[in-house]
């Protein structure tokens, strides 16, 4: 899969189904012979994955030490309320409500890409907390990407 881009204005009807925007369904083949799977994010949103890139969430945990406390922590509410979503003949999903409360999402959603995800919010809380990005945008860039050329990294 190459990485997805894009935002997209979403409406989920009263059964709390959405209909997948074409201009994402392209960049998303897979979804129609395979699942997509949707999860929690860390904070008051929702993450879609490709079942291929879902799989490599899953095989990153089972390299953890199970042993561990906090590992265990970690997988036990990471991959928590995860569900798989199949693609109806009609281009829609039918969302858990579960986790639709969880983010807190009405009708009307924002769904933006990132790399190999795709974030669900609903779109007011969407809209706060874009409208909270830094004063200084190209200061944390600095911070977060630095000079790369060190690194081995181009």
């Amino acid at each position: 899969m190459s990485y997805l881009t894009g935002e997209f204005e979403c409406k989920l009807d009263n059964k709390g189904r959405m209909m997948i925007p074409a201009g994402l369904k392209k960049k998303l083949p897979e979804a129609d012979t395979e699942c997509l799977v949707i999860n929690r994010g860390f904070e008051k949103y929702l993450v879609i994955y490709t079942k291929q890139e879902w799989d490599k969430k899953l095989d990153e945990l089972n390299k953890l030490n199970q042993y561990e406390k906090k590992n265990i922590e970690f997988i036990r509410y990471f991959t928590r309320g995860a569900t798989e979503l199949n693609v109806d003949a009609a281009g829609r999903v039918n969302l858990p409500q579960g986790l639709l409360d969880y983010a807190g999402i009405g009708s009307d959603v924002v769904l933006t890409c990132q790399l190999t995800k795709i974030e669900m919010w609903d779109k007011a809380a969407y809209n706060k907390m874009i409208d909270n990005e830094p004063d200084n945008f190209a200061l944390l860039a600095e911070e977060v990407m630095g000079d790369k050329r060190k690194e081995g990294v181009v």
